[in-house]
């Protein structure tokens, strides 16, 4: 078996908002090497199954113009999978993912209303359900099982201080990524693991941030190109990478939609408290 790791965020470097960043974690009936192809045959059956697509790059799922349920399902489906319940308001769903709640900060009541949000917000509970269904029957034929969400929310005040502190957006991201990815590779111990990353501005090199993060002196790097940069971690036993597009591959892909359909109730409370304030 080999664990499957993809992490991708939403509102880098936000003007507005939080920062999120996701990551999901999944089980893969195959060596490292192999995982590619059951994954992507995992997907596909499960976008047929769910009768359209259930889980993609959240750039192609989600549309503002056509609303907030496709994304939805997609993750509470996802969830109903990893965690066998669905969140029946925010403070489930925060409960369920970890660090997304908004800071407890009288100055900030933003997001305030996320406290009151009952969930699903736009599509149909029964939906996440079957789908969540047929889907978690085809990964098993697959020999793929979903394990996993997580997710940190930074908000403005934690991020304005962050670069006050002297990181720049992409040390934020970098940070904040790998941080979700060592705690989900922690819980798999004694099985080699996989971790898949988006690339992460312009930066070329991780090694540092990898060896800090995993607490191992000993990072080798496999590639270091314009579109992907690959490193060894021996002593996690795992083979970390980021790289240009990976939202194709179907863990960063249901990590992109989590950080995008967390980011968008977000602002859904923070439109809805200054709408209030400025018509």
């Amino acid at each position: 078996m080999t664990v499957v790791i993809g992490t991708d965020e939403a509102g880098y470097g936000p003007n507005l908002g939080p920062l999120v960043v996701a990551a999901t974690a999944w089980r893969i009936d195959a060596p490292p090497e192999a995982v590619d192809e059951p994954l992507a045959a995992a997907g596909r059956a499960a976008s047929a199954a769910a009768g359209g697509p259930l889980w993609g790059d959240s750039k192609q799922i989600y549309r503002a113009a056509s609303g907030l349920a496709a994304l939805e399902r997609g993750v509470l489906a996802g969830m109903l999978i990893a965690g066998k319940t669905l969140p029946e308001n925010w403070t489930a769903l925060a409960l369920a993912l970890g660090g997304i709640a908004p800071p407890a900060d009288p100055c900030q009541r933003d997001w305030d209303s996320l406290a009151a949000l009952a969930l699903p917000w736009a599509a149909d509970a029964e939906a996440c359900h079957a789908a969540a269904q047929l889907a978690a029957a085809r990964l098993d034929r697959q020999g793929v099982s979903l394990q996993s969400i997580a997710c940190r929310a930074i908000y403005p005040g934690e991020f304005n201080a962050l670069l006050d502190a002297g990181l720049n957006k992409s040390d934020i991201l970098s940070r904040t990524t790998l941080g979700l990815a060592a705690g989900l590779r922690s819980r798999f111990a004694g099985e080699p693991a996989v971790i898949w990353c988006d690339r992460h501005g312009g930066r070329k090199s991780y090694a540092a941030l990898v060896a800090r993060h995993f607490d191992t002196p000993l990072v080798q790097p496999l590639e270091e190109t314009p579109a992907s940069s690959v490193y060894a971690v021996p002593a996690a036993d795992a083979t970390i990478a980021f790289r240009v597009g990976g939202e194709s591959r179907l863990p960063v892909a249901l990590a992109s939609m989590t950080a995008k359909y967390v980011r968008e109730l977000a602002m859904h409370a923070f439109n809805a408290f200054w709408s209030e304030r400025a018509p």
